[in-house]
């Protein structure tokens, strides 16, 4: 297949990831009411983490000892990128919470070529700043203090940029899909497992209502079980950097999200924070080339 299709039909791929995870921003928001941020993470990758065994239990009976090595390795930063944002969310706003996670767009070219070897380019870089100053216009309002809430958040960026980069290094041998079932039902187990020293208890009448329960669905099997193995999958066939620029549109299709289902408003500032986005992927994607060959 042609090797354009392939990028294109990848960031396609990453970019409805987004827009499933944008939408899960309001589905949170409303079952958060209800259901303890640890525990929610943990029905959400228990639901999917089952459905996805049953689906693809050939794969797990054929699993290699690298692939469950890898795929540990990835889910322990997948649990621990979750865990620091939904800590820190309680200690800082919605919209710093939102901005500081998203540090890992600068990151991942930088630890790429740290642990790869992998040096970024140019366009790769100015990418990057152009996603984060977006990201912040988006997301940002008065307050820029740091907080104990903001260094969590900094903390999840940093988490979320190492899954990024192992996914794009171990998807190129191992099984992608076997990879992102691992890393699910790892990230399963150590919500159980923190939940009840971090939340407390909870409630379990809750799941008798609807909203809660088709809440939970929706995070365990298109938020979580659909959107992680198209991650996985896309990430094979995209560098870690543009990967990291295309999945940050999850603070874009939030705000959509919110503004559809939750009634709030996009400011004019958070709209020029899109369309710098929007160029940052332009950059990426096409390195300027259409300016180049007019040169």
């Amino acid at each position: 297949m042609n090797k354009k299709l392939v990028t294109f039909s990848a960031s396609a791929g990453l970019l409805l990831v987004t827009v499933i995870w944008g939408a899960a921003f309001a589905v949170v928001k409303n079952s958060l009411d209800y259901v303890p941020p640890i525990h929610m993470m943990a029905f959400r990758f228990t639901i999917a983490g089952l459905v996805m065994s049953l689906v693809f239990i050939k794969k797990l009976i054929r699993m290699k000892k690298e692939e469950l090595i890898h795929g540990v390795g990835i889910g322990v930063f997948l649990f621990l990128a979750y865990a620091f944002q939904t800590i820190g969310c309680n200690y800082t706003t919605a919209g710093k919470n939102a901005f500081l996670t998203t540090v890992y767009v600068i990151l991942v070219p930088f630890l790429n070529w740290i642990l790869i070897k992998r040096r970024p380019d140019v366009f790769s870089l100015v990418a990057a700043v152009l996603s984060v100053t977006g990201i912040g216009l988006l997301s940002l309002e008065g307050d820029l203090s740091m907080n104990k809430g903001d260094v969590l958040t900094l903390i999840c960026g940093f988490c979320y940029a190492l899954q990024i980069i192992f996914i794009a290094r171990w998807s190129q041998d191992d099984d992608p899909v076997l990879l992102a079932l691992l890393q699910i039902i790892v990230a399963a187990i150590l919500s159980w497992i923190t939940a009840p020293f971090i939340d407390g208890k909870m409630k379990w009448s809750v799941l008798g209502r609807w909203d809660v329960v088709s809440g939970m669905l929706y995070l365990g099997l298109l938020s979580t079980m659909v959107a992680f193995a198209l991650q996985t999958v896309c990430q094979k066939y995209l560098a870690p950097s543009l990967a990291a620029i295309l999945m940050s549109f999850e603070a874009v299709f939030g705000a959509l999200s919110g503004v559809i289902f939750l009634g709030e408003i996009i400011p004019p500032r958070g709209i020029v924070g899109c369309v710098l986005m929007f160029i940052a992927v332009v950059i990426s994607e096409t390195k300027l080339s259409f300016f180049r060959r007019k040169k």
